[in-house]
């Protein structure tokens, strides 16, 4: 594998840990939000990922490697329901619906994604770092 690949195999995970940590932001934003009926209320969401295989063509050329997004998925959890019935969103029968997010878990989404980050980051600067030297010793 070329080593400028190696930045296109970084650069998949940067994007999907980026995903991720938008996604994770977005339910925690969404964490305490109410609704005025079940189908409604706000529903963690989760990004799908796909590893993908290097592959080589028939021309000697060949794709790297990485991590493609599939999609985005919502959690299938039930929402907690809570009788208020003097809040102005509630239904006839005095119900409001909270989210399903769990503020613990997408706290644990958001380290770990970050940290993936991080490592993505450290593969392409050590990349970089290798390739400046190699560049050197022509010197």
């Amino acid at each position: 594998m070329s080593l400028l690949k190696i930045f296109d195999v970084a650069g998949s995970g940067m994007a999907a840990q980026s995903a991720r940590l938008n996604t994770t932001a977005s339910n925690m934003a969404n964490a305490d939000s109410l609704a005025s009926s079940e189908a409604t209320a706000y529903r963690a969401k989760q990004p799908l990922f796909s590893a993908v295989q290097q592959q080589v063509t028939a021309g000697g050329d060949s794709s790297p490697g990485g991590v493609r997004m599939l999609g985005i998925s919502e959690s299938q959890a039930p929402v907690e329901s809570h009788y208020e019935p003097a809040n102005p969103m509630a239904d006839t029968n005095g119900y409001v619906y909270s989210s399903n997010v769990n503020p613990v878990d997408e706290l644990v989404n958001m380290i770990s994604a970050s940290r993936s980050y991080q490592n993505n980051v450290e593969v392409m600067n050590s990349a970089k770092q290798l390739m400046q030297k190699t560049l050197d010793l022509g010197k």
